[in-house]
């Protein structure tokens, strides 16, 4: 049972949240979110990213960098907000992303003189161009890319290219999930199937973020949670996407659950959680306070979980 008064909370925050709290913990039909989810590109955060669109259709002066008001990270923020898929703005910033690229194996690349498309910035950049608007068959080849890139782990690591590089990155492999589950809800194609199984089965293999080899845990911050997460991996935005997928419930990662209850503040919310340094538009949320965000998440996350007892 949510508390009503949390809920009420996160609706009367940025329409960002709002929506999606209508959504994914009221379960209300699209005719009475969709409304809420409009305002994203009006008010609030949203508009506020939007109107620092630099006047070449991107953001920050650069593609990917810098961190984090690139286009990249601007996008992949509107995209997490909400924002609406056919917004002008956005569908030039993400035409932008394919048109400036230099492509690679059917991949992007935004670095000079690196002879590599990475697949953790293109993962990202498969996200963005799926989700805004952009009728572009170069996103059938990122995704493509991708598909056919995968360690022998079934799953993906941004280093791959270098000698001795094996093992996929958590870090790599979200991106690249969130961007195939776009991908392939955007154009109907179930490719990624194999693809998006194996990526999750990655992350369970490990429980979300233990060594397969050790037991321990791999990463300290990746037991806090953090919004925006950029590109990097945390427990919550991992089983996130578990949850997005419809994924069934798997013991493996009930450690993992138990560690988002544990995190939970004594008022029923969630903290802010850490921010990653570097240059921002604005400040979304911060201080000790309870964040919208890990909360709608967290909620969202539980409420899944919950739901596939049994």
């Amino acid at each position: 049972m949510i508390d009503q008064q949390t809920v009420e909370w996160l609706i009367a925050g940025d329409p960002a949240v709002g929506w999606q709290t209508q959504r994914d913990l009221l379960a209300q039909p699209e005719s009475d979110w969709d409304e809420t989810r409009n305002r994203v590109s009006t008010e609030g955060w949203g508009q506020r990213l939007l109107e620092s669109q630099d006047s070449d259709g991107g953001w920050g002066g650069g593609l990917y960098g810098p961190k984090w008001t690139s286009t990249t990270y601007t996008l992949l923020l509107l995209r997490r907000l909400g924002v609406d898929p056919a917004s002008p703005q956005a569908v030039e910033g993400a035409r932008l992303l394919l048109d400036r690229a230099a492509w690679i194996d059917g991949g992007v690349s935004y670095h000079v003189g690196h002879p590599h498309a990475e697949k953790c910035i293109n993962g990202m950049v498969l996200s963005i161009a799926s989700y805004f608007d952009s009728d572009d068959s170069r996103i059938n080849e990122i995704a493509d890319y991708l598909i056919s890139e995968r360690l022998d782990d079934g799953a993906w690591n941004c280093r791959d290219y270098q000698p001795g590089v094996y093992h996929s990155s958590f870090h790599t492999t979200i991106s690249v999930l969130e961007g195939l589950l776009i991908w392939k809800r955007r154009t109907g194609n179930d490719g990624a199937d194999l693809a998006l199984e194996s990526g999750v089965e990655f992350m369970l293999n490990h429980h979300m973020f233990r060594s397969h080899r050790t037991g321990e845990v791999i990463n300290e911050a990746w037991t806090k949670f953090s919004f925006p997460p950029r590109w990097h991996y945390d427990v919550l935005r991992g089983l996130d996407h578990m949850r997005d997928v419809h994924a069934p419930r798997d013991p493996r990662a009930g450690e993992a659950i138990a560690l988002v209850h544990e995190r939970r503040r004594s008022d029923g919310r969630w903290g802010v959680g850490p921010t990653y340094s570097g240059e921002t538009f604005f400040k979304m949320e911060g201080g000790r306070q309870p964040g919208r965000w890990n909360t709608l998440r967290a909620l969202r996350v539980i409420r899944w979980w919950e739901d596939h007892e049994g």
